[in-house]
């Protein structure tokens, strides 16, 4: 199911990458009291009352400016904007309305998005009437907030709670497995696609940037039905030139959002290189299962151990994916790509996989005695029981007496042991670790 999407837009320097921060719980976005910092459209997960959203973080629009810089940025936040479900305008109050604030409602009118006013740097109860001028706007009712210090911000996410769009059913049967093929421009994404479906749905071109939407095509091969999400390459942040292909790594992204299994398409010639980790901790940190497919293997000069010296390159450059199998395919020439959809089967049927609490335990207990868990300032971490309590990806609750004990090391020592037991071919695992009361 797409989740909502949220752009936070503004004049510059009026406080939106200190509010993108406070509501993803992270400082992602750099925060300085200089205008322009934010050039690019910044995404992350956010969540309010158990409903995720993305939030796209956006550069200071200055709408009267002739620098090209200026106009990068303003092109960003349309295509932000353009892409969102909710826009939320930011204002400073402290500076008061502006004439900038009020081309960029302007601006904002033409969208007819739903458009929440933000009055920000309201520190205190007494600062509330320099957000009523904002009222000439013709944006509706203001919401008065302070980024900085934490305050409104409940009354602000309820209102963005109230201006989503219903949540809509997926179109597709409930078994239907859902894959994107994602990776760098010109990889052979389009033509992995058309050799797997048998026919030409999507432009294959030689001309990197070629597709430059997300593009579901339903099939069903005995008697399985998938949906194969072609998504546009992603390319590294300095190289995107064209505002269309910013826009499509948002897209890109979202298509993971919504997929049980990412094929993630390496370039066989070009080998692995920074962007290819990249998109995949993309689909990593969504939890979506992954495939790697090393395409244009015919193009390679074989030897004794050529795949496997190969496959060892991957592990150490994508260490984080080692869950995933690696297919050495063609997509020009059809080779083993009929081995791709009973891999995409299989790791489907690992990453809804349930694990019986019983044997779960058993597993923990065994793992228990072999290594123990360390001691921490005279404390040892104690494990109660454990328990899984979702799918897609597998995720698990280990109960215990102080999560503070748990190191990062160990719940990695269990995520292996939990691999040795159960497999989980090509899913990441997800652990929650919580007091027990």
């Amino acid at each position: 199911m797409a989740k909502p999407t949220v752009a936070i837009v503004g004049r510059p320097n009026v406080g939106k990458s200190t509010l993108f921060n406070r509501l993803v719980g992270e400082r992602i976005a750099i925060v300085e009291d200089k205008p322009g910092i934010t050039r690019d459209r910044i995404y992350s997960n956010a969540e309010w009352r158990g409903r995720e959203f993305l939030l796209i973080d956006t550069g200071g629009i200055e709408l009267g400016s002739e620098h090209e810089m200026a106009e990068q940025i303003r092109q960003q936040a349309e295509l932000a904007m353009d892409e969102a479900d909710v826009i939320l305008f930011l204002v400073d109050g402290k500076a008061g309305m502006t004439p900038a604030d009020q081309d960029v409602a302007a601006m904002l009118y033409r969208t007819k998005k739903p458009i929440i006013l933000t009055v920000n740097k309201v520190d205190h109860q007494n600062q509330l009437s320099q957000m009523y001028e904002f009222y000439e706007l013709g944006l509706g009712e203001p919401v008065p907030i302070s980024a900085e210090h934490s305050r409104g911000l409940g009354e602000l996410l309820d209102r963005l709670m109230a201006s989503f769009p219903e949540q809509e059913e997926e179109e597709y049967p409930g078994d239907t497995i859902r894959i994107c093929v994602i990776g760098r421009p010109n990889v052979g994404k389009s033509s992995l696609v058309n050799a797997i479906l048998g026919e030409e749905r999507v432009i294959v071109s030689p001309i990197a940037g070629t597709t430059r939407d997300a593009v579901d095509t339903p099939f069903e091969v005995d008697g399985q039905s998938y949906v194969l999400i072609d998504t546009a390459g992603m390319r590294k942040r300095g190289k995107i030139y064209e505002s269309t292909e910013r826009y499509s790594v948002l897209r890109a992204l979202k298509a993971i959002e919504r997929s049980d299994v990412a094929l993630l398409v390496i370039d066989a010639q070009e080998g692995v290189v920074e962007q290819d980790k990249r998109i995949a901790s993309f689909a990593h940190e969504a939890g979506c299962g992954s495939l790697v497919v090393v395409n244009k293997w015919d193009a390679i000069e074989k030897e004794t151990a050529t795949a496997q010296r190969y496959t060892e390159q991957i592990r150490i450059h994508i260490p984080f994916l080692d869950y995933a199998p690696i297919l050495f395919i063609s997509a020009k020439t059809g080779q083993r790509v009929h081995t791709i959809l009973p891999h995409v089967n299989h790791v489907a049927e690992q990453h809804s996989r349930r694990i019986p609490t019983s044997l779960l335990n058993d597993v923990v207990a065994d793992a228990l005695i072999s290594t123990p868990p360390p001691s921490r300032r005279g404390r040892k971490l104690r494990i109660h029981y454990v328990t899984q309590v979702s799918v897609k990806p597998p995720t698990f609750v280990f109960f215990v007496n102080d999560p503070e004990l748990f190191h990062f090391s160990y719940q990695r020592y269990f995520e292996n042991r939990f691999r040795e037991a159960f497999q989980f071919t090509g899913t990441p695992l997800r652990f929650l670790i919580r007091k027990r009361s």
